[in-house]
């Protein structure tokens, strides 16, 4: 009777073992996917057009269609940032024409100013169409005390919108920045 206990104990031991191991595994590979989310999410999005996130491009090798769109801009700025921002007037051109817009931004404080812009574009459907060749968002700007800048986006609506259904009635798609200050920025 003593044996079969000992050898309870062991087969207990053994259980509690890979049960702590797989324990152990299983938190190693959820900190893994919590750490990759973040970039993975982005990955996913521009892929996809997910959350109107837009895609970029050198050029538009597949020319102009007939069909017209109108992009209307937008901007927002974070209460921490003491720029105003313009936003670009509406556009309209045929669907392929690659166009240049600017957004103006002045810094009203008394000090050099770096921020950066987050972008959506809606409806969210159209963000995979939606191509940036320039954009002033690729990297931080910094202004300094007073200055006042023109930021420019140079972009071009993918053809291939054309041949999605759901986007057939869209005559208008609004490409939306929101301004913040940049991390070593906030105090």
């Amino acid at each position: 009777m003593v044996e079969m206990s000992h050898h309870s104990e062991l087969t207990v031991a053994k259980r509690n073992k890979r049960t702590a191991i797989g324990g152990l595994l299983l938190a190693v590979a959820m900190a893994g996917v919590a750490y990759a989310s973040v970039p993975l999410y982005q990955l996913f999005c521009q892929a996809t057009g997910f959350g109107g996130t837009t895609q970029t491009a050198t050029d538009n090798p597949k020319g102009l269609i007939a069909r017209q769109m109108k992009v209307r801009f937008d901007s927002n700025v974070s209460n921490e940032l003491s720029w105003k921002v313009q936003p670009a007037r509406p556009v309209t051109d045929q669907i392929g024409a690659v166009d240049t817009v600017n957004f103006v931004a002045t810094n009203y404080s008394d000090k050099a100013v770096t921020g950066h812009a987050i972008f959506n574009v809606s409806p969210e459907r159209a963000g995979v169409y939606f191509n940036k060749i320039e954009c002033f968002c690729f990297i931080e700007q910094t202004l300094q005390p007073g200055e006042t800048v023109e930021m420019p986006i140079v972009f071009f609506i993918d053809p291939d919108l054309d041949d999605n259904q759901e986007l057939d009635t869209i005559k208008e798609i609004t490409l939306s920045y929101t301004f913040y200050a940049s991390n070593n920025e906030r105090s």
